[in-house]
């Protein structure tokens, strides 16, 4: 490259410079400055070095002086902090239906954002202890596919997967694709999971985006327009485990120091009303499913549901059914 082009770069790479090598620890000065510049076989001098500090101040970094022999320039805010990134970080490293390959190329590009200081007390803070991690490295392509077909409101045909006894990906169905027409993606528990109309039986249905193979769309589908005024927060809050069922309204019977458990689970939105000194009655919709079961089970004992009486009698079958193999 002509030394002429490349000195056209320099502010370009003393831009980089003090993004990736200076903090209020480690500040460079003019000779650091042109030294690292030297080595890219950019050519600088003291004076311009100073009024390319400029340039760059005026442009919006937000480069810092320190003064005295120690001193130099550093920048001092970038566009994440570091507790940004240790948050990112942990979300990557714990996020179920990312692969480990996948966890790693994510995360070396979040170091990448910020200084080579921070950057190496994120490598420190990088730990895998059993993560149980996704086998299916396309996940982020279905998850483009899928959000694609949302925006262009268009149905999607996939393969569906699940662990047989050799612990291996195998289809559901029979092999069978699913034809479904998506209404959202949601974060649930770790995973991700798509919320669609299954066209076959006309019943809206959850999968899981890690177990989704082979996103197409069918040239032959005709464009429907379906009514899909769905409240996905709310939606998110009345289903467990993500296993649909009924809508209902159920009123439950709970100890005053138990109430935090449903606002954590439900929102600040649920009803509550005193029942006596020590109880409280709450009530709420919520999907009626196994999952709503076992979740109210864990709570104790303590825990009574006081209606419907269709939820009641459910959750007495529920209780039941789970003796059966112990008798």
């Amino acid at each position: 490259m002509a030394k002429s082009f490349r000195q056209k770069l320099k502010l370009l790479y003393l831009k980089d410079i003090l993004l990736r090598e200076s903090d209020e620890e480690h500040p460079l000065n003019a000779p650091q400055l042109i030294s690292k510049l030297n080595a890219n076989g950019i050519e600088a001098e003291r004076k311009s070095i100073y009024s390319d500090i400029e340039y760059l101040a005026d442009y919006g970094l937000d480069l810092l002086k320190i003064d005295g022999r120690d001193g130099g320039y550093f920048v001092g805010s970038s566009d994440f902090e570091l507790a940004e990134l240790k948050l990112l970080v942990d979300a990557v490293q714990s996020s179920h239906f990312i692969t480990e390959k996948k966890s790693e190329e994510l995360i070396k590009k979040l170091a990448s954002l910020t200084n080579i200081y921070n950057a190496e007390k994120l490598k420190r803070q990088v730990y895998t202890v059993n993560r149980i991690k996704a086998q299916n490295e396309s996940v982020f392509y279905a998850i483009d596919d899928i959000s694609e077909a949302i925006t262009e409101n268009k149905n999607i045909l996939f393969s569906y997967m699940k662990w047989d006894k050799n612990k291996e990906l195998v289809p559901r169905h029979e092999g069978k694709k699913y034809h479904v027409d998506p209404i959202a993606l949601i974060w649930d528990d770790e995973y991700y999971y798509l919320l669609g109309i299954d066209l076959d039986d006309n019943v809206r249905k959850h999968f899981r985006v890690d177990k989704i193979k082979g996103v197409s769309i069918p040239d032959d589908d005709e464009k429907v327009i379906r009514k899909k005024d769905i409240d996905i927060a709310d939606y998110s809050k009345k289903i467990f485990g993500m296993y649909g069922g009924k809508t209902e309204s159920v009123t439950i019977k709970c100890p005053n120091d138990k109430i935090g458990i449903f606002i954590d689970r439900l929102g600040r939105d649920i009803s509550v009303m005193s029942e006596d000194d020590e109880h409280v009655r709450l009530h709420y919709e919520v999907e009626v499913s196994d999952a709503f079961y076992g979740w109210l089970s864990s709570l104790g004992d303590d825990i009574l549901i006081l209606g419907s009486e269709e939820v009641r009698k459910g959750y007495i079958s529920f209780l039941r059914s789970r003796l059966k193999g112990y008798e």
